[in-house]
């Protein structure tokens, strides 16, 4: 009998780190390659797809005023870490358009050759045409995560689940390539997410989850086949409800 998805709706939150594969920066073309692989395997199943990128592997907002030394308005650095992540979702879009996968691009800073302007209405309309849809700008606004975006997005289109790539399989205690001994939790509450501070989502976004009641699948990126595997329900990563 052929597996069935559990989810017919979700929403990829990808961070810009994943994208630049082993280099310091920037992106990684094989990288790119693999998630689309893997993002066909699912719209194969005839999965909504849309994704919610990060910016990090260019420029990532406050943090990089403290790590760069630069004298710069955190407003400023968040829109210019919201400027990267518009070309993370081209060039994700260019590599999924040659698998033959209609796809639009969607920001919510207007830019109007390049992209189009994020209504609501327009991209569920994407999704059930079939196109997967790109978010990109984060939420628009400085002070605000794209994980944050994540989980706004996921509730306007609404989405059955995020489903959050990380470099690592789950959510831990602690950092596993760095703590031996860190606990891997397979299950968890919103709750113990907030009160434990673990690092799964920011605090904002995974309070909007909460209060929506928008179940979070932290799962390991760099595994060919996960994405559809979290679709068709598998035990693996971690699952915040």
């Amino acid at each position: 009998m052929k597996a069935l998805p559990v989810y017919k709706r979700i929403v990829l939150k990808l961070s810009g780190e994943a994208l630049q594969g082993k280099q310091s920066h920037g992106i990684d073309q094989a990288v790119l390659v693999s998630i689309a692989r893997q993002i066909k395997e699912i719209r194969d199943l005839h999965v909504d797809v849309a994704i919610v990128l990060g910016g990090g592997n260019i420029f990532r907002g406050q943090e990089n005023i403290a790590s760069r030394g630069l004298d710069m308005d955190r407003s400023v650095a968040d829109y210019m870490g919201m400027l990267a992540t518009v070309i993370d979702g081209l060039a994700l879009q260019d590599v999924l358009e040659k698998m033959n996968m209609p796809t639009r691009v969607m920001t919510a800073i207007e830019m109007q050759r390049i992209a189009e302007p994020y209504i609501r209405r327009r991209a569920i309309r994407h999704l059930e045409k079939g196109r997967i849809v790109i978010f990109v700008a984060g939420t628009g606004n400085p002070y605000f995560t794209t994980d944050t975006a994540a989980a706004l997005r996921a509730m306007e289109i609404n989405a059955d689940a995020i489903l959050k790539a990380t470099k690592v399989d789950g959510v831990y205690s602690a950092d596993p390539l760095k703590v031996k001994n860190a606990k891997k939790f397979e299950r968890l509450k919103y709750i113990d997410v907030l009160k434990k501070g673990l690092k799964v989502m920011d605090a904002t976004a995974v309070s909007l989850c909460m209060d929506n009641k928008l179940p979070i699948v932290v799962f390991n990126l760099n595994k060919e086949g996960n994405i559809r595997r979290v679709v068709l329900g598998k035990k693996i990563g971690t699952v915040v409800r």
